[in-house]
């Protein structure tokens, strides 16, 4: 394979430390934050089962050591237990992002001989009721069961709940459900709004004393419980004076494949219009990582705009998110408006500001659906597009 040294890539690039690799966009359940795109029934032609390995084997020459095995639903694939054995065998560090829904005792077992390190499971609540109308199924005692047969299997446990408005009250909750099921990490990560989660953005925005209260909750826990279970709190972006460092920076260390073979510097980059992203298909992954446009884009800091250029802290935060900066502003370029140096700051405080105003005059909650995703993108839906 052509493994091209470092200090012959391009703006000197640093090798993958991190590999996603999105097995399907398959689901069952239809949450309405889920940062999968919201066209993805355009994507039903997933890599087969020897394009996968492929996948797995460059990325590792590459150096990545790091593996996510995501979705959708990654358990809709017949073939995770020969991903994950081969995994295994080239030296990554595997992790299972999941629902929960289909991880049987036998599936388990079989998960864990063929070498799988880790489990992160998701809750949309701590409560039934709350946890089923989010995810618009019946599966919270699903989940409850899981994450015992989880702790009878002796895995190492991340917990993860998406908080917004619904549930940020339930905090409290949601971390003592955490420590009876015993998570060594619990991640509550507010949501960001990607996907789904753009289109119900009014619905799912918190305001700051909500914010402030959670907050304060958990640091209440964690003096509480010490190292009994570490807790994550994730505040969202637009709370923020400054961005975050998305992803440690476009192309530096995170490498995402989408179920059709795309490969993305983050989840959400197909977004940005004028780059096009190359697909392990046809072109290998040192060459998508080191040489293409798209991983090139907005690496190092020629790329940048003011007040970026400039500022002392770019090279801490790389200017934020592009994905973000293109919602917002419509220039994936320009600053992150998160941030109270950009000119477009304003556009943050407005939608947090003018939430409340537009959940009354808005349409409900839209669920993330096959259906749904037909409706909003009904040409490349029904065009059977590959997605490369």
């Amino acid at each position: 394979m052509d493994d091209l040294p470092v200090e012959a890539t391009p703006r000197e690039a640093a090798r993958p430390l991190w590999l996603l690799a999105e097995l399907t966009y398959r689901c069952p359940l239809h949450c309405p934050f889920c940062y999968n795109p919201t066209d993805h029934t355009r994507y039903r032609d997933e890599l087969d089962t020897g394009q996968w390995l492929e996948v797995l084997r460059q990325a590792r020459a590459l150096g990545a050591a790091q593996l996510g095995l995501s979705g959708g639903e990654p358990l809709l694939r017949d073939d995770l237990e020969t991903l994950v054995g081969e995994a295994r065998r080239l030296g990554f560090y595997t992790n299972l992002i999941t629902s929960g829904v289909g991880l049987t005792d036998a599936r388990l077992g079989a998960l864990k001989r063929a070498g799988l390190d880790h489990i992160q499971l998701s809750f949309q609540d701590a409560t039934r009721e709350l946890n089923d109308f989010l995810s618009s199924t019946r599966t919270f005692d699903v989940k409850k069961k899981v994450a015992r047969l989880i702790k009878a299997h002796d895995y190492p446990m991340v917990l993860n709940c998406v908080l917004h408005r619904h549930n940020l009250p339930h905090v409290a909750q949601i971390i003592e459900m955490a420590l009876e099921m015993g998570a060594e990490y619990l991640e509550l990560a507010n949501t960001q709004y990607y996907g789904w989660a753009l289109l119900n953005r009014a619905h799912l925005m918190p305001d700051a004393a909500q914010l402030r209260e959670a907050e304060a909750i958990v640091d209440d826990y964690r003096a509480r419980i010490g190292e009994r279970c570490r807790i994550l709190f994730v505040v969202p972006d637009y709370f923020e004076r400054r961005p975050k460092p998305c992803m440690s920076g476009w192309g530096n260390v995170f490498l995402a494949v989408a179920p059709d073979g795309t490969a993305l510097p983050c989840h959400a980059a197909r977004i940005i219009p004028d780059l096009s992203f190359p697909n392990v298909k046809s072109t290998s992954l040192a060459d998508i990582w080191y040489r293409s446009d798209a991983f090139n884009a907005f690496r190092g800091e020629d790329w940048m705009k003011e007040p970026c250029r400039s500022c002392d802290e770019r090279a801490h935060d790389h200017g934020g998110c592009r994905c973000q900066a293109l919602q917002l502003t419509g220039d994936a370029r320009a600053a992150d408006p998160v941030c109270d140096k950009s000119p477009r700051h304003e556009v943050v405080t407005q939608a947090v500001r003018f939430a409340p105003l537009l959940r009354r005059e808005s349409a409900p909650l839209l669920f993330r659906s096959d259906a749904n995703s037909v409706r909003l993108h009904p040409r490349e839906s029904d065009s059977g597009a590959s997605g490369e």
